[in-house]
This record gives structure tokens, sequence and C-alpha cells, in this order.
């Protein structure tokens, strides 16, 4: 069963592309919301997480500041 994959990120963030690109080769889709673009989008990631720092991944509810490669794994049991 495929899980619900949010990303909230910039254009410009280097740890945000790297994570999109390591959800892509492993075949993840996701929802990308650029926080620098969608205000609302950036008021609910501050909600979820209490601070404005980026990527933040959302894996069926878990959230996971930064680019965790191995926190990823495990949340997408892969």
């Amino acid at each position: 069963m495929a899980k619900t994959v949010k990303i909230y990120s910039t254009a410009t963030c280097p740890w945000c592309i790297r994570a999109k690109e390591f959800l892509k080769e492993n075949a993840v889709e996701f929802i990308n919301f650029d926080v620098g673009l969608d205000q609302a989008a950036a008021d609910e990631m501050m909600k979820k997480t209490g601070q404005m720092g980026v990527p933040v991944i959302e894996i069926d509810g878990q959230v996971i500041v930064g680019f965790d490669k191995e926190k990823i794994k495990q949340a997408l049991g892969i």
C-alpha cells in the first residue's frame, strides 16, 4: 500500500533537491509544497515542526525534519 508522502521545500535548497531526487529514485510518489511561494504551506509546516528549516518530509503523519536518508527509508519501509 502506498504511503502518503508530503515534502515541504524551497526551489533553491540543496537538501530539498536531494530529498526529492531520493524519493524519485525509489519510485516514491510525493506531493511537493514550495514554502517559498505558498504561505499556507509554510504556516502548516511551522505548525507541524515549530521551525522554518527545510526540507520537512511527512510520511503517513510521521514528520522528518531535514534530509535524513535512514529515517526516510525506515518510514517508507525500503
